[in-house]
C-alpha cells in the first residue's frame, strides 16, 4: 500500500465504544430489491456481503418504521417483530465479512408512493405536496400520530438490537419525514411541532431522544447512533444553511456517534446567501460542531486520491456510495497498492460480475445522470 493512504486504514472508536477497523464506510443506498413480503432477498445478501469485505462499516438501505412510511418498491421492512429474522440475515451477512452493520431507519412521509402505503394515504407534517409533478397532498399528522411514529423509530431500533446490528442511522435527509418536519416548506404547523425554527427541530430531536432511550434500555453491548441530514433545500421556503447550522448545533449536544452529511458532491458549497461561498457545506458544518461529534462526509469520491483530498479537510469518516457499486473491491485495491485499477464507470455488461440485483441494475441503467456508465462498445 502506498503510505499516503494509511489515514484511510486507521481504526476509529465511536463515543458508544463501537470500533471500526478503518475510516471507510459504505453509504446507505436504496436497492429496490427486497422480496415481495418485504423481507431481505438473497440477491441483497450477496450484494451486501460482496461490498462488506473492505470497509469498516456498512450503513444499509433504509428500512421503514411504520407501514405508512414505506418509500420504495422492494424496500425491506423493519416495522414489526416478524421482520427480525430478515433484518438479522442482513446484519449477519455484513458482519461475517468483518464490517460493522448499521441499520438506517426512516419514514418517507409525503414522499411515499400512495400505492405502497395503507389505503393510499400519505402523511406529513402538514398538508403540503412535494414540488414534483403529480405529487399527492399528504394528510397532516395529528399529535397522537406523531407520538406513535416517534415510538416506532424506537421500536425499530429495538429490533435492530435484537437482530444483531452494531447501530442505527436515523435518516433525517433527502426530503423524507424527519426532514419534512424540519423544513419550512413541508411544515406549516402552528403548534408544538412547527411555527418557528426551534419548533421545527422538535420532531427530529424527539426521534433522537427516543432512539437513545431505547438503546440505553435494550443494548447489552456498544451500539451506535448516527444521524443523516441534507444541509439545504431547493424549495422556497426551504431549509437554508443557516437553519442547518442551528440543527447541527443541537444534534452535536445529543452525544451521538456521528453526523452524516448527505451530499451528491463532497465539495459542494451553499446555495443560499449565508456564509462565504468559498467554504463548502462540510467545512461550515465541521466548524459548527467544533469536534463535539464526528462528521461523516460523502459525495462523488471516486479515486483514492480524491478520498485522500477529502480526508485532508479533517473529516474523520468517509462514506463511499456509488463507487462501491461500481468497484466492490475499492478498499482492498487501495490496501493492496492497486488503486490505479479502480473502476470509475459501470459497464452495461457487468451486472453478474458486480453481484447487483435486477431491480437495482434496472434503476442504474434507466436513471440518467445517477451513475457514470461506460460508453465502450
Amino acid at each position: 500500500m502506498n503510505p499516503k493512504y494509511q489515514p484511510f486504514f486507521d481504526t476509529f472508536r465511536f463515543r458508544s465504544g463501537v470500533e471500526v477497523k478503518n475510516r471507510l464506510v459504505m453509504a446507505p443506498m436504496t436497492t429496490y430489491s427486497g422480496n415481495p413480503d418485504d423481507t431481505v432477498s438473497k440477491g441483497e445478501l450477496t450484494y451486501y456481503a460482496r461490498r462488506s469485505r473492505g470497509v469498516g462499516m456498512v450503513i444499509t438501505a433504509c428500512t421503514y418504521v411504520t407501514a405508512n412510511g414505506k418509500g420504495f418498491p422492494g424496500e425491506f421492512a423493519g416495522d414489526r417483530d416478524e421482520m427480525i429474522p430478515s433484518l438479522r440475515s442482513l446484519a449477519t451477512a455484513i458482519k461475517e465479512q468483518g464490517a460493522k452493520a448499521v441499520l438506517q431507519i426512516f419514514h418517507a412521509g409525503r414522499m411515499s408512493p400512495p400505492e405502497l402505503v395503507p389505503h393510499g394515504k400519505t402523511v406529513s407534517a402538514s398538508a403540503v405536496a412535494a414540488e414534483q409533478q403529480g405529487a399527492p397532498v399528504p394528510s397532516e399528522l395529528t399529535d397522537a400520530e406523531i407520538q406513535d411514529i416517534i415510538k416506532a423509530f424506537g421500536e425499530t431500533t429495538r429490533r435492530a438490537i435484537e437482530a444483531g446490528y452494531d447501530g442505527v442511522e436515523i435518516h433525517g435527509a433527502n426530503g423524507y419525514l424527519v426532514q419534512q418536519f424540519f423544513s419550512p416548506h413541508s411544515n406549516r404547523r402552528n403548534d408544538h411541532w412547527g411555527g418557528s425554527l426551534e419548533k421545527r427541530m422538535r420532531f427530529p430531536l424527539a426521534v433522537v431522544d427516543e432512539v437513545k432511550r431505547v438503546v440505553a434500555a435494550h443494548a447489552k453491548q456498544p451500539f451506535l447512533i448516527g444521524y443523516r441530514f441534507s444541509p439545504e433545500e431547493a424549495e422556497t421556503p426551504g431549509i437554508t444553511m443557516a437553519d442547518t447550522l442551528v440543527l447541527t448545533d443541537a444534534l452535536a449536544q445529543k452525544e451521538l456517534d456521528y453526523l452524516h452529511v448527505s451530499l451528491m458532491n463532497f465539495w459542494s458549497t451553499p446555495r443560499s446567501a449565508e456564509g462565504t461561498r468559498s467554504e463548502t457545506r462540510l467545512e461550515l458544518i465541521q466548524k459548527q460542531v467544533a469536534g463535539r461529534v464526528p462528521v461523516m462526509g460523502v459525495g462523488s469520491i471516486r479515486t483514492a486520491d480524491e478520498a485522500l483530498q477529502a480526508f485532508e479537510t479533517g473529516v474523520p469518516l468517509l462514506a463511499l456510495g456509488r463507487e462501491l457499486i461500481i468497484e466492490p473491491e475499492w478498499v482492498e485495491k487501495v490496501q493492496n497498492g492497486q488503486e490505479a485499477d479502480i473502476q470509475v464507470e459501470i459497464d452495461k455488461n457487468d451486472q453478474a460480475r458486480l453481484d447487483i440485483p435486477d431491480p437495482l441494475w434496472h434503476a442504474i441503467l434507466h436513471t440518467p445522470g445517477w451513475f457514470p456508465i461506460s460508453q465502450k462498445v
